[in-house]
């Protein structure tokens, strides 16, 4: 086992394993020498087979050269397993690289921003109201190395953990908080999920909520108690402005009453409105003393 390769190791199994205390990093310890005390034992076969395949590759050189260089695009990176072993030097590429088909295998991690939909999934609010809610997750290989050593399928893995934290997460929240504070809740559902995939070497970057739908017998409930509202503040303001109008009302009385004259002159604008809306009403006009006269008997 060579120096850059003992030195690697150490790396990548604090990265995949992550220990939570002493204890467990003192274990780990312990593991990684005995691997690499085993590791060193296959060292020998390791560049016997290497000695070999580079042999045939130069007895059949026309033929193998096409087999032996590879070519990674600029969004691509290539994971190198050398006999199962992971080859130090980090990911390789973009361009064009050697390897030996008969010992090497070749693992290639997607750089790009990958985006799925959450299937809809039905919720149980913490007021006992059954929703059915879906997003879409956005998310990204930050670590090739981490995400094909640590998990088997890192965007079947993304999947269901986003659709377990999103049920997770809205089952604490009532429905008024599902429905009006949508962006706190999709920050949430974003830290969640990137601290959760973070030993994959997976950056989750955005999280969206697209619908929330409720049942039938729901909605109409809600636009019943919806209307119902309406028709309150409808009241509440018909009457204010009938208190309002009465009030202006008075004001004008009490002004009409202190002159006999503007009284006798608002009585004669009565009568010329009704005479030119109703043509045909006969009208009898009284003078506003036989009025006056007649309230005073009374």
């Amino acid at each position: 086992m060579t120096q850059n390769e003992a030195e690697n190791f150490p790396l990548v199994a604090s990265a995949s394993m992550q220990p939570a205390g002493r204890a467990k990093r003192g274990a780990s310890r312990r593991l990684y020498m005995q691997e690499r005390n085993d590791v060193g034992q296959m060292t020998c076969c390791t560049y016997v087979l290497w000695f070999f395949s580079v042999l045939f590759i130069s007895l059949t050189f026309p033929l193998t050269i096409w087999f032996c260089l590879k070519t990674i695009a600029e969004y691509e990176r290539a994971i190198l397993f050398r006999l199962g072993r992971l080859l130090p030097g980090g990911p390789k590429g973009p361009g064009l690289f050697f390897i030996v088909p008969c010992i090497d295998e070749l693992e290639v991690v997607d750089l790009r921003t990958f985006s799925f939909d959450v299937p809809p999934q039905e919720i149980l609010s913490k007021d006992s109201v059954t929703v059915t809610v879906d997003a879409v997750v956005y998310f990204r290989v930050q670590d090739p190395t981490m995400a094909v050593i640590n998990v088997e399928n890192y965007k079947r893995s993304t999947e269901l953990l986003a659709a377990t934290t999103l049920r997770n997460v809205l089952g604490t929240k009532t429905l008024a908080e599902t429905l009006s504070h949508r962006e706190e809740i999709s920050n949430t559902l974003q830290s969640l999920l990137d601290e959760a995939t973070d030993p994959w070497g997976v950056k989750v970057e955005r999280v969206e909520i697209k619908d929330v739908r409720l049942p039938r017998q729901m909605q109409r409930a809600m636009a019943a108690e919806a209307e119902a509202s309406r028709e309150a503040r409808a009241k509440v303001i018909a009457a204010e402005g009938e208190q309002n109008a009465s009030r202006a009302l008075k004001e004008a009385a009490d002004i009409i009453s202190e002159s006999p004259n503007a009284l006798q002159l608002r009585y004669l604008q009565t009568l010329n409105s009704i005479s030119a809306e109703k043509n045909s009403t006969i009208i009898f006009p009284l003078p506003i003393n036989l009025l006056t006269a007649a309230l005073n008997e009374k």
